[in-house]
């Protein structure tokens, strides 16, 4: 019973942290590229970010922390957890690469994205930067979509052999 409950979270956490990827990758992102940088408008490709974008992407970050932590948290404990008790029907193989794919989204993260947004933080980022970051966020969400595909064969493979 608790493994089902195990495979049914990961399902879940994945498959949102797939659609959050995805909005943010084709909607949010994009986004702070129109951010008027002053009265001109958005930054010209290479010039610096203004006030505008620093107070969107504090607020940003205030809004979007809650509602992925969670779900990143519970994927990476379920993903550990399947690894180190896989279920019969789906065998170790299937429970350490879904492992190492969060492990791939969690090393992105902290090597690619943080970095590109403690520039906006900072106010060192140019419009390049807001490039680089939907360009790298792109292969989170490949990632993610994969996973959660990957999480939903799991729980059908349990599922049907029980």
């Amino acid at each position: 019973m608790i493994m089902a409950w195990v495979l049914i979270a990961q399902v879940m956490a994945s498959s949102a942290m797939a659609a959050i990827a995805w909005f943010v990758q084709e909607v949010h992102y994009p986004l702070f590229a129109g951010i008027p940088n002053g009265s001109d408008g958005p930054p010209a490709p290479g010039g610096k970010t203004g006030p505008a974008v620093l107070d969107y992407h504090a607020e940003n970050l205030r809004r979007t922390r809650p509602i992925v932590l969670v779900p990143m948290a519970v994927e990476a404990a379920t993903a550990t957890w399947l690894a180190v008790f896989p279920p019969v029907a789906v065998g170790r193989t299937a429970t350490l690469v879904g492992l190492a794919l969060v492990a791939a989204v969690i090393l992105s993260t902290g090597l690619v994205q943080v970095p590109l947004h403690a520039a906006l933080r900072d106010g060192v980022a140019t419009s390049d930067t807001i490039d680089q970051l939907v360009r790298s966020t792109r292969w989170r969400t490949v990632v993610w979509t994969a996973r959660s595909v990957l999480a939903a064969w799991m729980l059908h493979a349990s599922q049907a052999s029980a």
